[in-house]
């Protein structure tokens, strides 16, 4: 992901869960960004997320043939790119929350099983204050599992 990387915007990382945590608002069972590996400001995100057989979904996904659902590797994409909103748009500890608002063009290769480690690539392909455009993919081994293309919008969090 560091190919061609402007040396005026250094990378970040690695950043732990304590920082995941900090710019994200979700917490276990919904949190699936483990760690950061590299982020670079207003461009790119490489993250981890171990899948485990103690994930809940896999009792029912399938029994004896655990599979992680799609839509939660394309929300473990979304989440990733939520920490790199957050950290690029300078919003950790404000409270803004990031919402999703269109996936589009996503595709699944091959199974996301309990053991592997599943690297989240995103990339911004358009940002503004409050929308911001992604491009992901989420590899296994170096091979593409899934990816998709969406859209978010950073707001405040709802009233109570």
């Amino acid at each position: 992901m560091t190919e061609g990387t402007d040396t005026a915007t250094p990378a970040i990382g690695p950043l732990d869960i304590r920082r995941v945590m900090a710019a994200l608002p979700h917490r276990y069972p919904m949190l699936l960004v483990d760690r950061v590996e590299e982020l670079i400001p207003d461009r790119s995100i490489a993250a981890i997320k171990a899948v485990t057989i103690n994930e809940g979904f896999f009792a029912g996904h399938f029994p004896g043939r655990p599979i992680m659902p799609g839509v939660l590797i394309v929300e473990a994409l979304a989440q990733a790119a939520g920490v790199l909103a957050v950290e690029s748009l300078g919003l950790v500890g404000t409270g803004k929350l990031v919402y999703f608002m269109a996936i589009d063009e996503a595709k699944f290769r091959v199974p996301v099983e309990p053991g592997c480690l599943l690297r989240l690539e995103v990339e911004f392909v358009q940002k503004r204050a409050t929308v911001c455009k992604f491009t992901g993919r989420a590899l296994v081994d170096g091979k593409v599992a899934a990816q998709a293309n969406f859209t978010a919008m950073i707001a405040d969090p709802p009233a109570d």
